[in-house]
């Protein structure tokens, strides 16, 4: 009885991974939808979005503490540079969303092996 007290099966604890998963599959799904529907609104408010997580992905891999070998570091800090570059050209007109979902759909993968395997 007092073990059931604590245990809460509607709330599934999370890993930090299955978190930021979640996170990435959130904004990429509004991407897509926005880009979808050609609703530049919307589409603005997920990139703005977008280019919110990757500031703090970008952040969190350039912290001297971060765990993460350097070399993954550094390849995450120049996708989340070139994430807000192309973001301003889908903003313009000059690019499609596409790229962005790609991108995120790889470290979507990645998160998820990760889990899997470490």
């Amino acid at each position: 009885m007092a073990k059931t007290a604590y245990e809460n099966p509607a709330q599934p604890i999370r890993t930090l991974r299955a978190t930021e998963y979640e996170v990435f599959a959130r904004v990429t799904r509004r991407l897509k939808q926005a880009e979808a529907r050609a609703d530049f609104v919307e589409l603005a408010s997920a990139i703005h979005d977008n280019r919110r997580l990757w500031t703090i992905l970008a952040t969190d891999v350039a912290l001297p503490q971060n765990p993460l070998p350097a070399a993954l570091r550094a390849r995450l800090f120049y996708l989340a540079e070139f994430t807000q570059a192309h973001s301003r050209k889908v903003l313009l007109g000059q690019a499609r969303a596409e790229v962005l979902v790609d991108i995120n759909t790889a470290i979507m993968r990645g998160l998820r092996n990760e889990g899997a395997h470490g």
